[in-house]
């Protein structure tokens, strides 16, 4: 792998993930945080944002994460293997982490640069920008190994990643840097996206192949007209997946995230207030106000992430610095 010292490890937060796409040049997209998996929750995200692109999950890792292989004939069946090489779609974009610290960006590139933006609306539509367009036009023909090491030696990319780096008060020497051993939490980010195959991928850089999750099959009822799947069939799908990794931690183990990768709220409330005024619905209209409060509150959300990501970039070093001085001088410490 590449130096850990080249990126950083950032927080998982939708405000600093909704705040780095757009440094990559994506539009009309954010990030926004899954608390429960439940029918009512899915139903909200999907009715709330119009589009669901992928999942961003976060968890701790393990160094035996998948199970062995079982004697019965059944159970073995039902074990998720990683696709290679030719069994794996074609048009899927997997990348193999090869950079240590990037599995947060990776994770959220799997989602993005396998997103289909055809189906989606002309207004609001999700665009990758320059950098990931040039990036997967540049790396969809290469190996997962090269994929890999195309994003990790992207500069944009790693600049925009790195912006987030925690401030350190002291300086330390890279090279005596000490690895993490297996005392330590080490967290790892995995996504999963829909597919036009009518499968749901698990596309983790650390496995040597994207994982099929689900298969339409089971239920043809929920597929939309293009073979692929509805967002609220996809996202049953992987809550399983989900689930079952969970299920392998002990009952007391919290620390997991799961975010979605989903169209920008405001796009899609100021879609339904144009399609309403188009309809003749009046602006006190107790419906249309409703969605102008919504979309203020929005407003207000993005401001905020704002300013706590400026309060992550600062320097707080030489404010303490000088408080402690004060504080000194005037004989309070």
């Amino acid at each position: 792998m590449s130096e850990s010292s080249n990126w950083c490890t950032i927080e998982s937060d939708p405000g600093v993930f909704t705040s780095l796409i757009e440094s990559f040049g994506v539009v009309n997209a954010q990030l926004t945080e899954l608390w429960s998996l439940d029918d009512d929750s899915l139903t909200n995200i999907v009715n709330s944002h119009g589009s669901v692109y992928g999942l961003i999950f976060l968890f701790k890792w393990q160094s035996q994460q998948e199970p062995t292989a079982l004697t019965d004939s059944e159970d073995r069946m039902n074990i998720r293997q990683p696709l290679v090489g030719d069994d794996a779609p074609p048009d899927l974009f997997f990348a193999k982490q090869v950079t240590t610290n990037a599995c947060a960006t990776q994770a959220i590139l799997s989602v993005l640069l396998n997103t289909d933006t055809s189906t989606d609306d002309v207004e609001g539509k999700l665009e990758l920008g320059t950098t990931l367009s040039s990036l997967k036009s540049f790396a969809a023909p290469l190996p997962p190994d090269l994929k890999g090491e195309s994003i990790g030696t992207c500069e944009e990319i790693r600049t925009a990643h790195n912006s987030f780096a925690r401030r350190e008060t002291f300086l330390f020497d890279n090279s005596k840097q000490r690895m993490a051993t297996e005392n330590d939490d080490v967290f790892h980010f995995i996504a999963f996206v829909p597919h036009t195959d009518g499968i749901v991928y698990e596309l983790d850089g650390l496995q040597v192949g994207p994982i099929p999750i689900s298969s339409s099959d089971s239920d043809k009822s929920v597929c939309c007209p293009d073979g692929g799947l509805s967002d609220l069939s996809w996202l049953a799908m992987a809550r399983t997946a989900i689930q079952d990794r969970i299920d392998k931690y002990a009952a007391t183990e919290i620390k997991f995230n799961l975010m979605a990768l989903v169209k920008d709220k405001r796009v899609h409330i100021k879609s339904k207030i144009r399609k309403m005024e188009v309809s003749g619905v009046a602006q006190d209209d107790p419906s249309m106000q409703q969605l102008q409060v919504e979309l203020i509150a929005e407003e207000e959300q993005r401001q905020q992430w704002k300013d706590e990501n400026e309060r992550r970039r600062h320097n707080y070093l030489p404010f303490c610095i000088e408080l402690i001085r004060a504080l000194a001088g005037a004989g309070k410490l």
